[in-house]
């Protein structure tokens, strides 16, 4: 059996998934030495509840957002299973680290030693938004990712995308109740400090999700709710 028939079976059958195959060599930091290529999974967001939060982040989108990390988590962790019953070594990158589990460098950054969304633009499943999110061809950003590093070849790996597609649409930077962006279109050569500001997003997304139900976390979600990218029309 392979890794695509594998990921099928482990799929849950009511939510809709995107899956892709990336080769990341050279791309990731020492301690992933070997685990050349990733199995990225991305999970759709209920429209719904992301319709609902064009008003700022909400109780239901924290619930949501937790439920599919543990969704995302438990797949990925049986499929890195599989692949170590198939010989192969594998390392599991969680959808969302914890802060108790973040360094210092962390704070000091915002960046962590991985990226999916990094990887889901190497699997050519999308690219990266004007408010660095994750923009997947299908879903938008409407969706969360989790990625398997693994030693086992993926010979099917997808052609890589290497700059936005998001053309001269604005929404999600004027909408930004942060203003975190300033307009300027990503690609692989620019860094994410050049057209976002993290620790303007990350700040008032905590006063947000505090003032709106009392937890200080970093949820706001407005610029998904604008995109018009994956969006259902109604």
């Amino acid at each position: 059996m392979n890794i695509e028939e594998l990921i099928r079976i482990l799929l849950p059958r009511n939510a809709d998934y995107l899956i892709g195959y990336a080769n990341l060599k050279g791309l990731l930091p020492e301690k992933y030495r070997g685990l050349d290529y990733a199995v990225v999974l991305g999970r759709r967001l209920d429209d719904r509840i992301i319709d609902a939060i064009i008003d700022g982040p909400n109780i239901e989108y924290y619930n949501h957002y937790t439920e599919v990390n543990l969704e995302l988590a438990k797949v990925a962790h049986s499929l890195a299973d599989a692949i170590r019953l198939q010989g192969g070594n594998s390392l599991v990158i969680e959808p969302t680290i914890h802060d108790q589990d973040l360094d210092k460098n962390f704070f000091n950054t915002l960046r962590f030693d991985f990226s999916h969304k990094m990887a889901a633009t190497r699997a050519g499943l999308g690219w990266i938004g004007k408010t660095a999110l994750f923009i997947s061809k299908q879903y938008g950003p409407r969706v969360r990712l989790v990625t398997v590093v693994t030693d086992y070849p993926l010979p099917y790996c997808t052609e890589p995308i290497n700059e936005s597609q998001c053309g001269l649409c604005d929404l999600c930077v004027r909408h930004c109740p942060a203003q975190a962006a300033n307009g300027k279109f990503w690609n692989i050569d620019v860094d994410r400090n050049e057209f976002f500001d993290p620790f303007a997003c990350r700040n008032k997304a905590r006063d947000l999700s505090y003032q709106n139900f009392n937890k200080e976390v970093s949820l706001c979600g407005k610029c998904i709710a604008v995109c018009l990218i994956g969006k259902t029309q109604r």
